[in-house]
């Protein structure tokens, strides 16, 4: 984008240049989308040059992913007008958009669970190619792109992290002219965004576009040549993110300034009362393709946060179901929960006992897709607030139900197309926001989050970080498993590492820095086994 034609937010300056430095792949003129009353896209105007990655901005609810599924063909627009290469094109399906040479990576991923991951890739492909030599294509790619792949690997057995690369892998294999990444990076460890952002400058390079859509702004800073930004629906400006700081594009994303988290240090930490107490921890791989977990032992106390990091595929997901109850320990003291054995419980028997758990995969997982939001708040707490929900003879109270469900859409700022819509009606970030706050509002005593911020924007992710410090500061201890360590650095009072189901002993986040956490991820420390201290 040339100097003269950039626009510059930061001061409520408004230029509206859409030019682009080079020749034009894509160019978006008064796109509109209407869902009901709401226009989820009013007029929106875009331009992407060939060979440039153009950044979509905006917090959740702003019309991204509306805008993107229209340019996949996944979504009829109510008017406007879409060229590629000059021409104007009706994108009326996928394969239409994928015979254009459009290609993209959903947040959302659309992976069948009992297929492998090469048989999920072959579902995507045009030709009859044999399933062997999609394989072998498949792993060529992903290793020579950083991102590990083993494709006859069954994606029901996989981490949310191995299943992006899985996303990712079968859309460069179809070689399209523009790549649509929709948070590409939000559950991949930093080394292999390192290496995705090592792919997308090569892809560049070779005359490549790229429409990247992230809230991890220092990457947009780094990566792109131009950004669109979103508010509301509408475009509200355009820029170059090289120019601008993090702050200044989140601003322009919401509207405002966002607060900084405030996590204030507590003095007798390590004479709190333990309120969650794992002790031995162990479990054999449930399927060939699990992480063994090796006699894992944590404490967290109230009023403390605990992080775990680690790269994807490491326990994390074997260890957050053996903690929630999805997986139940032969020995129930393994678990204890406010001085409970609860090994032996269920996630409704752990639930009772003062616990919450917001899982990594929040549609299907979270949330059940089809269901409204007030449906999902009610499968999830109908044990823990009988008396509030339930009334003589088992009757549901819906009015209280609905009561709940808006106070949580209200606390949380949820943004949605009607009063209680279906969960996957919710872009992944409003759910996302829907699901922490459905368990916040309980102001459990224990609380474990896997991800708690994953696609969601810089203002919600404040909000959210700022609330699970708050719920440990008023007496209640919190885990959190997360692969963004910007995030651990700035909730966690301290932060321990699992690699290859050892989890490590945890470091006060007053001593840890990147690179011990860094090495620790990677297995290189030579005291990562030791697991057996109590968190500080």
């Amino acid at each position: 984008m040339p100097a003269g034609n950039r626009k510059n937010i930061t001061g409520g300056v408004v230029q509206t240049s859409l030019a682009t430095s080079g020749p034009t792949l894509l160019e978006v003129r008064g796109l509109t989308k209407i869902f009901g009353t709401l226009k989820a896209c009013d007029s929106v105007d875009l331009t992407i040059g060939k060979g440039e990655i153009h950044a979509l901005l905006g917090e959740n609810g702003a019309g991204k992913s509306t805008l993107v599924k229209m340019l996949f063909g996944s979504l009829e627009p109510y008017s406007g007008e879409i060229r590629w290469n000059g021409e104007a094109v009706r994108i009326a399906s996928p394969s239409i958009a994928k015979k254009l040479g459009i290609g993209m990576v959903f947040q959302h991923f659309s992976l069948f669970e009992a297929l492998s991951a090469a048989e999920n890739i072959a579902l995507s492909l045009d030709d009859n190619t044999p399933i062997g030599t999609i394989a072998a294509k498949a792993q060529a790619l992903s290793y020579s792109y950083g991102l590990p792949l083993d494709p006859f690997s069954m994606v029901g057995d996989l981490s949310v992290g191995e299943r992006q690369r899985i996303e990712i892998i079968r859309c460069l294999l179809q070689t399209p002219d523009l790549i649509i990444l929709d948070e590409p990076t939000s559950v991949l460890t930093p080394q292999e965004a390192d290496k995705l952002f090592e792919t997308l400058e090569r892809l560049r390079s070779e005359g490549k576009s790229i429409l990247y859509i992230s809230h991890r702004l220092e990457e947009v800073k780094r990566m792109c040549d131009g950004a669109t930004v979103m508010r509301h629906g509408k475009v509200v400006g355009h820029c170059d993110p090289r120019e601008e700081t993090a702050a200044s594009l989140a601003r322009m994303m919401v509207g405002n300034e966002v607060q900084a988290v405030v996590r204030d240090p507590i003095e007798g930490m390590d004479k709190a009362e333990p309120l969650l107490e794992i002790r031995g921890l162990s479990r054999k791989p449930a399927t060939p393709f699990s992480t063994p977990l090796r006699d894992i032992s944590l404490n967290v106390r109230a009023g403390e946060v605990i992080g775990i990091a680690g790269v994807a595929g490491n326990g994390q997901g074997e260890f957050f179901e053996a903690v929630s109850g999805e997986a139940i320990q032969d020995d129930a003291g393994t678990i204890r929960i406010r001085g409970n054995d609860a090994g032996k419980l269920s996630i409704t028997g752990r639930r009772m006992l003062g616990a919450a758990f917001v899982p990594e995969e929040r549609l299907g997982h979270g949330a059940a897709p089809r269901m409204k939001l007030s449906e999902n708040l009610f499968l999830s707490r109908y044990a823990t607030d009988a008396k509030a929900f339930l009334g003589a003879g088992g009757l549901v109270k819906e009015g209280a139900i609905d009561a709940a469900t808006q106070r949580i859409i209200e606390e949380m700022d949820v943004r949605k197309s009607g009063r209680d819509p279906e969960a996957a009606a919710l872009s992944g970030g409003n759910l996302q926001k829907f699901i922490v706050g459905r368990e916040l509002d309980r102001s459990p005593t224990v609380m474990v989050v896997n991800q708690p911020t994953w696609g969601v924007d810089a203002g919600a992710a404040a909000k959210i970080r700022q609330s699970l410090i708050g719920l440990a500061r008023s007496g209640s201890a919190v885990l959190i498993i997360s692969q963004d360590l910007d995030e651990l650095f700035e909730i966690s009072d301290a932060i321990a590492v699992m690699h290859n189901g050892h989890l490590s002993k945890p470091l006060p986040i007053a001593e840890a820095t990147l690179e011990q956490i860094g090495l620790l991820m990677g297995g290189a420390e030579p005291g990562h086994a030791d697991h057996s201290m109590e968190a500080v």
